[in-house]
């Protein structure tokens, strides 16, 4: 069972910066049991993604679905549109009026018009790991469980650099999807997982080397897809992940919440590393004893959390 369903229209919403939007259209899908009758699992997706996390285009199909990990037999599954994802039509030109947490805001926004109260769970990859943190700063009662995986709840100066350079290529190429995307793939991927997907063989009928028609195969296929105002919008908020910019520090914000936080890592991640992850769950320990961290063992990189289909479910199976 899966319902798409028309905008919630959220009115006079002012980002961070001052920037006033007198009408944000915020689309959302449902999946699995019917609003209010079973437990509620918020997904927040990743950079390219969207709300369709399962169904024929659903990109977490091998995670969620009948008698899956997460069971759609048991929980209803929300997923929202990040405004200006570009899926429902709606572009955001003025990426920079936006942070993660205007993002979070405006999700809680439609939470409350939903008359939701409290989640079982806020999961999400990446960017919506990221943006699953600042929902839980701003409303530390707002769900049972959080599960931010392949993330964290600041953007390091590691990727505030990549996404710099995204910018700027964003900014400047000729074909600026492209030519982000195959950049940004480095990012997602290990130098180990492109060693073994491709171990420096040649695509004979190209006169290339495999790993660069592959790399151009992801470029044109984003570009086909995506739009330019959609990708700086979500390269912005990826940027923008820090649940203390002009807030409290991280005990003050956290020690708030009576959430389980499942802190999920992959030990090949170059974007979100697991070293940083192991110093939230470190500082978060010394504070809050409900707290977890679980890491995913593979050479793909950041986009384990993708692949990895059969761990995330030893990893998670035990919270649903």
């Amino acid at each position: 069972m899966e319902n798409i369903i028309n905008p919630i229209l959220l009115q006079n919403f002012t980002t961070e910066s001052g920037a006033v939007y007198s009408e944000l259209p915020l689309s959302y899908a449902l999946f699995g049991q019917p609003l209010h009758t079973a437990p509620i699992v918020l997904v927040n997706h990743a950079l390219t993604g969207n709300a369709q996390v399962i169904g024929e285009n659903g990109w977490w199909n091998d995670l969620i679905g009948a008698e899956k990990t997460i069971d759609i037999n048991k929980y209803t599954i929300l997923a929202f549109n990040v405004p200006g994802n570009g899926v429902d039509s709606f572009l955001i030109e003025n990426h920079q009026d936006f942070t993660a947490r205007d993002v979070a805001r405006l999700f809680l926004k439609g939470i409350e018009d939903l008359n939701i109260s409290k989640l079982h769970t806020v999961i999400g990859g990446s960017v919506g790991g990221g943006i699953a943190w600042e929902m839980l700063a701003l409303s530390p009662k707002i769900t049972e469980n959080l599960i931010p995986i392949a993330t964290d709840w600041k953007s390091t100066d590691w990727l505030i650099a990549n996404c710099y350079l995204q910018e700027q290529i964003l900014k400047n190429s000729s074909q600026p999807i492209e030519d982000a995307r195959i950049h940004a793939m480095l990012c997602y991927r290990s130098p180990e997982s492109f060693k073994e997907k491709f171990n420096r063989t040649i695509n004979e009928n190209l006169a290339v080397f495999n790993v660069e028609s592959w790399l151009q195969h992801h470029g044109t296929k984003l570009q086909e897809r995506y739009q330019l105002a959609s990708y700086k919008m979500m390269n912005q908020l990826l940027k923008t992940i820090d649940i203390t910019r002009n807030s409290d520090d991280f005990e003050t914000l956290l020690s708030k919440t009576d959430a389980n936080i499942h802190i999920v890592a992959i030990n090949s991640d170059l974007f979100f590393t697991p070293r940083e992850n192991l110093e939230t769950y470190t500082d978060l320990k010394k504070f809050k004893e409900n707290v977890f961290y679980k890491e995913i063992d593979s050479v793909h990189g950041h986009d384990a959390f993708l692949i990895e289909y059969k761990q995330l479910d030893n990893l998670l199976k035990s919270i649903f």
